[in-house]
């Protein structure tokens, strides 16, 4: 059975922030799901110490994901993206975004997205920022703010997955269809194995084409 967008939405966005939630302040969290067998796994890559080396380690990984043999492979690829997503290369924006993801988990959204609205403020290049405080915004009913910020953690980070995959659901479950379409095969381009992907797009394109659109 297929959720719901919103709802498929608030779960995948509700398993990062529970992830972070857990980890020391400023150590980033890594998903915590039984290993792939030592041939398949990436190796993890080393956290980067400058906005340079940032984006090359991204660049590298973004490109063995989007040509991963399997989804085993294409997994282990993705752990190692979101272990660098979450690196912002400030002690300071670290608390913050620590104290963010743990008023999350307390479901207190009014207290998080003050966080957040600092953590955006003093690092506008940090993309995990944009895409926390999205859900944030969601959770508190602000639904275009939190386009806004997706669209924002996709303009710094056009390969960011699970910012393109909220994205999609967001635009779907308003109406706005066709971008929804677009997104989701930029996502499909980006992460081949992202679960639901293939029938999300089959889904749209019949919705759009039977508007005639």
């Amino acid at each position: 059975m297929t959720l719901p967008p919103h709802v498929r939405f608030l779960a995948i966005a509700a398993a990062l922030t529970g992830l972070a939630s857990l980890a020391p302040v400023g150590v980033p969290a890594v998903a915590q799901e039984a290993a792939p067998a030592p041939e398949k796994r990436a190796s993890a890559p080393s956290l980067p110490r400058t906005p340079d080396e940032r984006d090359t380690v991204l660049s590298e990984l973004y490109e063995r994901l989007a040509a991963s043999d399997d989804e085993t492979g294409a997994k282990s690829v993705a752990e190692s993206i979101e272990r660098v997503w979450l690196h912002s290369g400030s002690p300071t924006v670290d608390l913050l975004f620590g104290r963010a993801m743990q008023a999350v988990a307390e479901k207190a959204y009014d207290k998080a997205l003050g966080f957040l609205d600092h953590v955006v403020e003093q690092a506008p290049d940090f993309t995990e920022g944009w895409s926390r405080r999205a859900f944030v915004q969601f959770q508190l009913g602000n639904v275009r703010p939190a386009i806004g910020d997706l669209r924002r953690a996709i303009a710094l980070d056009p390969s960011h997955f699970k910012a393109l995959d909220g994205l999609a659901q967001v635009l779907r479950d308003i109406g706005e269809k066709r971008a929804a379409l677009q997104v989701m095969r930029r996502l499909a381009e980006v992460h081949p194995y992202w679960e639901g992907t293939e029938q999300a797009i089959e889904e749209l394109a019949r919705e759009v084409e039977g508007q005639g659109i």
